[in-house]
């Protein structure tokens, strides 16, 4: 779990770095972010209410902008740390820190987000500036990735490490689980805040298809104490096997499990 009072965790740089490198090539590693996309919407579409200034933070597939742009709701603003992501997404465009929001307050009636706030240093500081952002009666909705993410990536990884070279290094990024996130809704003065999360499981070919995914989906490790050499192949060798023998399907593949949080929360 994150320490929430350590706003130093991730590189920023390095997120932004990740996104840029993933941009042109995203929509062929999408699955997940197209998953969690749908049912964003599906639960917008049962809130009877019409927003008429959106604010999409953190662009991605596009898909949510996308959603709004064909209801042809009047202001549609897709903010992302890559400027690069940002110009294959439909709406106005503002390159943006999630962390810094350029908005003035009572700018838009809903902000939607699809997992891009486990990147976040200063989550408490996040939330309340997409509190002000809001005007009153606005809507935030929310997913992201989630503590329990990737365990057995997670698992696999460490014990080939510790086996082959002594020592485990983060080779992974921390993040936030759900009863943390609950709670810096409520410090964020969010009124009805709402929590669940869900578990979604992609399978891949091998450890090395899933890595592969991951930084196509620009979702590679970003952790400022992450080790700076590369990881010896020997070690993904290692884990490999231990992957497919503690969690390989019948077929042959293995899962990788996401956990997703969603939240949501008013401005009164």
């Amino acid at each position: 779990m994150i320490n929430v009072n350590h706003i130093l965790v991730f590189d920023r740089a390095l997120v932004r770095a990740h996104r840029d490198r993933a941009a042109r090539d995203f929509t062929a590693h999408s699955a997940l972010f197209d998953e969690t996309a749908m049912q964003l919407i599906e639960r917008l579409m049962d809130i009877k209410q019409e927003f008429s200034a959106v604010l999409g933070l953190g662009a991605r597939d596009g898909r949510l902008a996308r959603h709004f742009m064909d209801r042809e709701t009047p202001l549609v603003v897709v903010a992302d740390l890559s400027e690069k992501t940002l110009q294959w997404i439909p709406g106005f465009h503002v390159v943006a820190t999630e962390e810094f929001l350029p908005f003035a307050p009572a700018s838009f009636d809903l902000i939607v987000s699809n997992l891009a706030l486990h990147w976040i240093n200063d989550l408490p500081g996040a939330l309340l500036q997409i509190k002000n952002a809001l005007r009153p009666g606005g809507l935030f909705l929310a997913a992201f990735i989630g503590g329990a993410s990737l365990f057995e990536l997670r698992t696999c990884l460490m014990e080939a490490e510790l086996k082959i070279s002594g020592g485990a290094s983060p080779r992974l990024s921390p993040m936030i689980d759900l009863p943390t996130v609950s709670a810096l809704l409520q410090r964020a003065g969010f009124a009805l805040p709402v929590t669940d999360q869900e578990t979604i499981t992609l399978e891949y070919r091998d450890i090395f298809a899933l890595m592969h995914e991951l930084r196509g989906m620009g979702e590679t490790n970003a952790h400022l104490d992450r080790s700076r050499r590369p990881m010896r192949r020997q070690i993904f060798t290692e884990a490999a096997g231990l992957y497919r023998a503690r969690f390989g399907t019948a077929d042959g593949r293995i899962p990788a499990s996401f956990e997703i949080v969603f939240l949501h929360g008013r401005k009164d």
